[in-house]
């Protein structure tokens, strides 16, 4: 896989996303299979082993590469659905697979030596030391890092590494410790790490109660929205909380992430690729986004001056967007 520097890396939620994707101008694509393996573990997306070739074949015929992300951890004796994941995504010829437990990138070593390996933000891995031994022991070849990292930090860690390092560029803010969320397991019984799904649809609820719109998960009231207030989907790190008589986003206020004004910055540091977040979106949000940043990428390259930001505050949670830790760093 050679490299291009703020590589274009896209959501693809299902197969016809996919396509959407690539339409749009991905460079790369990621997806997932169907079932606790990934992160996205939700009714009616991913893929099937079938569906996985026919993207490859479809991404690569128009110069376009495809990872598998198996980035969810095993439960203790039950490995195998990992295993597999890992044989099937070697089997359909993706360009790499996204892989988070110590374990699982032990078997893809072993097994499938010549399987490109990167690390999955799930890892956590956001210093120095922790890069280096995944890359020393398993051969990792990129990093995604978690979103708690200014630009200064994050060019110093690729300095530092000399790995390839890909970033958030568009999505959710994540303040919460990846890989280490267990809120959602709380209230559900069902764990994010393991069964990759956090908040799932099964357990979500609305009741509108006096005019005012109460969002739950497994029972319990995690907001309530006036009329007209837009109601965001209910997870555990974006409820509003009553702390000493007064109602408050303790965790994270409903934002998104949109670095596209700072691509040069980016660039500068040294990143290798740019993720979109969004397998759980919709065709056009991935039409959207994909194709904007698609064009301030190739404005970027050319040295144009003013970079195109296009409109996508739409396509962000709460229609509020920012650049997160880039600009000031984690408090």
């Amino acid at each position: 896989m050679s490299i291009r520097y703020l590589e274009l890396v896209c959501p693809a939620g299902t197969p016809s996303a996919l396509r959407t994707a690539v339409e749009a101008g991905a460079d790369t694509v990621y997806c997932g299979f169907r079932d606790c393996t990934n992160a996205r573990n939700y009714p009616g997306l991913n893929f099937d082993f079938d569906e996985l070739c026919a993207g490859v074949t479809y991404a690569h015929a128009r110069d376009c590469k495809v990872l598998v992300a198996i980035n969810t951890f095993p439960r203790a004796g039950d490995e195998s659905p990992w295993h597999r994941a890992v044989d099937h995504a070697a089997a359909a010829g993706v360009d790499a697979v996204i892989l988070a437990d110590l374990g699982v990138l032990d078997y893809a070593t072993r097994c499938h030596p010549n399987l490109r390996r990167h690390l999955s933000v799930q890892a956590s891995a956001a210093n120095a030391p922790s890069i280096q031994f995944y890359r020393d022991h398993f051969d990792v070849r990129r990093v995604v890092l978690p979103r708690v990292l200014s630009v200064e930090a994050v060019a110093e860690l690729i300095a530092e590494t000399g790995i390839e390092t890909e970033v958030f560029a568009f999505g959710s803010v994540g303040p919460m410790s990846e890989g280490r969320c267990y809120l959602s397991s709380y209230l559900t019984g069902l764990s994010p790490t393991s069964e990759g799904a956090c908040a799932p649809a099964s357990h979500v609820a609305y009741e509108e109660i006096d005019g005012r719109v109460l969002s739950r998960l497994g029972g319990v009231t995690l907001n309530c929205f006036a009329r007209g207030e837009p109601a965001a989907y209910p997870t555990p790190c974006k409820g509003r909380y009553v702390t000493h008589g007064q109602a408050s986003y303790l965790f994270e206020e409903p934002v998104g992430l949109n670095a596209i004004e700072i691509l040069p910055q980016l660039k500068g540091a040294g990143v290798t690729a740019l993720k979109i977040e969004g397998r759980q979106r919709s065709r056009a949000y991935v039409a959207e986004v994909v194709t904007t940043f698609r064009r301030a990428l190739d404005a970027l390259e050319r040295c144009d001056e003013g970079t195109p930001t296009g409109q996508l505050h739409g396509n962000t949670e709460g229609g509020k967007e920012t650049c997160g830790a880039y600009q000031k760093g984690w408090r």
